[in-house]
């Protein structure tokens, strides 16, 4: 199983940027899904989550900024950011819980990160 993030790149504050991260590999079943980033200097942390059944959840810094999405046939998660501020300036990584075959079992899997930085 991999996940493979992009979308990251460089934008002006009040900006926009869409990250994607899509799976691939044998998966049978895909449960939570989430986006997290790390800063320079900083622990990593958890930006929004999204489940199976598409309930979703936000760090309070993002909300009513970011739209966390998934399309559970194409196994990609989207992450929309709008209204960028510098300080969501960092590396944003992808997980998602997959069980790759039966019996059911959920691993973490983590993609690569991708840069975004946003300018002032």
């Amino acid at each position: 199983v991999q996940l493979q993030a992009s979308g990251g790149g460089v934008v002006q504050a009040g900006g926009s940027l869409r990250l994607a991260c899509a799976a691939s590999g044998t998966i049978f079943r895909t449960n939570a899904m989430s986006w997290y980033r790390q800063a320079l200097g900083k622990q990593r942390e958890l930006v929004a989550i999204i489940t199976n059944g598409g309930s979703t959840n936000y760090a309070d810094s993002v909300k009513g900024r970011f739209t966390i999405s998934r399309d559970n046939v194409k196994k990609t998660l989207w992450l929309q950011m709008n209204s960028l501020k510098p300080e969501d300036t960092a590396v944003y990584y992808c997980l998602a819980e997959i069980s790759p075959t039966i019996p059911i079992q959920y691993y973490p899997y983590w993609g690569q990160g991708t840069q975004v930085t946003v300018s002032s």
